[in-house]
């Protein structure tokens, strides 16, 4: 008794520490959250766990390969409209259904500045003259990357054409070594966009602060560099997106925070669309063959050696019809997260100013009420009129859609293109898992065995 006397104080000390911390972290969220007034009408769900909330739940469906059995399991049993969650102890609600994307809560302002020196550079009448680059450069990297092998894992290859086309269309980088001095720490930053935040050493997200700081000042380098050339040589035409917003009076530092932007934008998303393509075309040998001859007529309306123009690109129907209905059942993105920055009503609830939004694509692209038998690969989806409004969103909707959506159907398209009329492949294992991190990610590179396609 003795012993156990002596410790009660010691015991009672750290229950009134974790009792006080509770209730500080209460009347803090109270206050932070408006408290004294009337309750809302918050969303239906549940926290989970302190501070993690469902964090755990949500990566794991990720990491399976089933990133919207966290959304479904919820709507099913709270609401089909929006649910609240939490997601490393922030406060969140998420969004179902095509509707949403009709409402955007969070500031336009920094959308608007953004899309005033966007539209010269990605409007089709800039990108159709980068078209015989694309050209070019996927061929040069099929003879350099796929023709000398056997076998070749596609997801890491159709990265390195990717980075390589935005380095040059950015920046005009075009050499090998400079481009592997921003592909390394890229990919290092990348990695850590979805890691937890602890910034200590070793972790996934410390690797990527460094990265960052990394690149940023390679960038720096560059961008100074141009400017000066700029000045010297009195360019008045911009031959990049770099040289373009150096003309329009942003800082060095401005362009390489957006420049980095734009190379996530580009170059993860697109590459995982070029992944998924290859898969979906080696399952469905029908698909194949039709995207085939549709390729080879645009072939035989060609000169030998002609790069591809913008006409060849519209030419090319079928063929968006497949990346479509590959970017609706794989997204290149998952979803998109924003803040609330006043309150507001959705679907009759209360989302208060300060909480966190998130919205998945896989509501409306896998919801049997905008695709019957949402699971089939069907390309004849986009056929004609195709899907209903808000329904098909691989690059969001509204007023936050993606103004790079027009770059990335040239890439995609410019690339499959020359794959598919120079080789024909077999996926090595067609059972292959496959991951959200955040985007979807065949854990093995998508392996395939190569042979040269005979015309």
């Amino acid at each position: 008794m003795d012993a156990f006397d002596s410790f009660m104080p010691y015991l009672l000390h750290l229950v009134l520490l974790y009792v006080s911390a509770g209730l500080f972290y209460f009347l803090y969220k109270y206050k932070s959250s408006g408290g004294g007034g009337p309750t809302p009408n918050l969303p239906p769900g549940k926290k989970g766990l302190p501070y993690i909330g469902e964090t755990l739940d949500f990566v794991l469906a990720s990491r399976r390969g089933t990133p919207e059995k966290f959304v479904t399991d919820r709507t099913t049993k709270y609401s089909p409209d929006v649910f609240r969650t939490s997601l490393l102890g922030e406060d969140m609600a998420v969004f179902c259904g095509s509707a949403v994307l009709t409402v955007d809560n969070s500031s336009k302002e920094e959308s608007t500045k953004l899309r005033a020196y966007l539209p010269p550079f990605l409007k089709p009448e800039s990108l159709q003259h980068f078209i015989p680059v694309m050209d070019i450069m996927a061929k040069e990297h099929l003879n350099q990357h796929w023709s000398p092998y056997n076998e070749v894992q596609v997801f890491p290859l159709s990265k390195k054409y990717t980075f390589a086309l935005a380095c040059r269309l950015f920046m005009s980088v075009t050499d090998y070594d400079e481009i592997e001095n921003f592909a390394k720490p890229f990919a290092l930053a990348t990695a850590g966009l979805m890691s937890v935040p602890i910034d200590l050493p070793g972790t996934t997200f410390n690797r990527a602060v460094k990265a960052g700081r990394l690149i940023r000042q390679r960038l720096l380098a560059l961008i100074t560099q141009k400017k000066n050339e700029i000045l010297e040589k009195g360019k008045t035409v911009a031959s990049d997106l770099v040289d373009s917003m150096l003309m329009d009076g942003m800082t060095e530092v401005e362009i390489g925070n957006k420049i980095v932007g734009f190379f996530i934008a580009s170059h993860d998303t697109t590459s995982t669309a070029i992944t998924f393509i290859v898969s979906y075309l080696s399952d469905y040998p029908e698909v194949y063959n039709r995207v085939l001859e549709e390729q080879m007529e645009v072939l035989r309306c060609k000169e030998a050696g002609e790069p591809l123009r913008w006409e060849d690109i519209q030419k090319m129907k079928y063929t968006w019809c497949v990346a479509c209905e590959e970017m609706r059942l794989a997204p290149p993105a998952n979803g998109s997260f924003r803040e609330a920055i006043t309150d507001f009503t959705y679907a009759g609830y209360t989302i208060p100013k300060g909480w966190k939004a998130f919205w998945m694509v896989h509501t409306t692209h896998k919801n049997p009420k905008y695709f019957t038998d949402p699971e089939r690969f069907d390309p004849s989806r986009f056929e004609g009129n195709g899907p209903a409004p808000y329904s098909f969103v691989p690059f969001g909707g509204g007023p936050r859609m993606c103004p790079g959506k027009e770059y990335a159907r040239l890439e995609i398209l410019t690339f499959i293109r020359n794959l598919l009329t120079t080789f024909k492949w077999v996926k090595l294992n067609p059972n292959e898992k496959i991951s959200y991190i955040p985007s979807p990610i065949p854990k093995e590179g998508l392996p395939v065995k190569m042979q040269p396609l005979l015309n």
